[in-house]
């Protein structure tokens, strides 16, 4: 099997530490980006033990030279790029009214600046590939809440921001879309549920085990799942897919 080339960003835990393991099974080379060096070489062992190639590159893509420095690392180690699967990015969780200036530009500056930037650095290596992109926005940008609004919003960017690339895409020759995940049960998770449980007079336990139901899912995701579909994205089998907000969340959003 031919090596091909991923870069994971957001790689150092949950939903990007899972993507880069399962990538490095079909691709055999991953590149993964974080800011978070210890973690990202724990990322990086994991990967070469199941024999694949891993190359960490440890940044803070909030800021403007990041993603040129993992664009070149990534061509200097491996001398191409078939895929770039953007994952990092935190928004606050703060109601709409409390919202600073800063905190809002701080929400948009890594998930979707950090992300279009690196896209774009990677680009012209992407369509000698005919590469892939992937864009994480997240279920919120189909159904606001009011603590939830940078959330949502930077969401909502991402999901039109992927089209527009993906539209581009069509014509270089390279795959554009966007995954919005549901409530994925990471250490960004299990944070945001000891606060819910602190708020309401109950035990992180009570907390964990009355979400799902509220939520109305059977169950909550794990980094896995995205995993997975990330993957079916990037396979032969996705080819076809372009320009998609593929939404997996248990079917928390029950809108069209």
């Amino acid at each position: 099997m031919e090596k091909k080339i991923a870069i994971v960003t957001g790689a150092s835990r949950g939903i990007g530490r899972a993507t880069a393991i399962r990538l490095a099974q079909n691709f055999g080379g991953v590149v993964i980006a974080a800011r978070d060096a210890e973690l990202l070489k724990a990322t990086a062992k994991d990967i070469v033990a199941i024999g694949a190639e891993a190359l960490d590159v440890c940044v803070d893509l909030r800021e403007p030279a990041a993603a040129e420095a993992v664009v070149a690392s990534t061509l200097k180690q491996f001398g191409r790029i078939d895929a770039v699967v953007n994952i990092a990015g935190a928004v606050p969780q703060i109601d709409v009214l409390e919202m600073t200036d800063a905190q809002w530009d701080d929400g948009f500056a890594l998930k979707l600046h950090g992300a279009r930037r690196l896209a774009i650095r990677a680009w012209d290596a992407l369509k000698a590939t005919h590469g892939a992109v992937i864009f994480t926005s997240g279920n919120s940008a189909e159904a606001p809440k009011s603590g939830f609004a940078a959330v949502a919003t930077v969401n909502a960017a991402i999901v039109a921001m992927a089209k527009a690339f993906a539209d581009r895409g069509i014509g270089d020759g390279v795959r554009v879309n966007s995954v919005l995940p549901g409530p994925v049960m990471t250490d960004r998770r299990r944070s945001y549920m000891e606060k819910y449980a602190a708020s309401h007079d109950m035990t992180v336990e009570e907390a964990l085990e009355k979400f799902p139901a509220l939520a109305g899912i059977t169950r909550y995701g794990k980094p896995d799942d995205i995993a997975e579909l990330m993957a079916f994205i990037l396979s032969p089998a996705g080819e076809w897919l372009i320009g998609a907000a593929l939404r997996m969340d248990g079917g928390e959003v029950k809108g069209l």
